[in-house]
């Protein structure tokens, strides 16, 4: 099925559209509940003021994108990894992660900085 200069609400239940194209299109507004979407790729995608709510998000990969603003809470972030990112401004439980990093630095002087193991 194709659409094309749609302009009105689709309700879609218990279906299988697996394998779907959406270019350039406006879902400002929708809601998606109980959806599976692993394994989809997001390219030049504005997700501002989205939220995600009891979310299974591991294995994500997330790559040049504005994270400014971001709140995270009750996450479980074993594992995970931040490299080459701009720090300025963010805090982890009210601490700025840069007067971490610093900390980290003066009470080890002569080791490197840890490195990505997963680039």
């Amino acid at each position: 099925m194709k659409l094309h200069k749609i302009k009105e609400c689709l309700d879609v239940q218990i279906s299988d559209i697996a394998g779907s194209v959406y270019d350039d299109v406006n879902m400002s507004g929708s809601t998606f509940g109980n959806v599976n979407i692993a394994g989809c790729s997001f390219r030049n995608i504005n997700m501002a003021g989205a939220m995600f709510d009891d979310a299974n998000m591991s294995g994500w990969k997330v790559n040049d994108v504005n994270l400014s603003g971001l709140k995270i809470a009750k996450a479980n972030l074993q594992g995970a990894c931040i490299s080459d990112s701009r720090l300025d401004g963010m805090k982890i439980n009210g601490i700025l992660v840069t007067d971490l990093l610093a900390a980290y630095e003066q009470a080890n002087p002569k080791q490197k900085p840890l490195a990505n193991p997963n680039p």
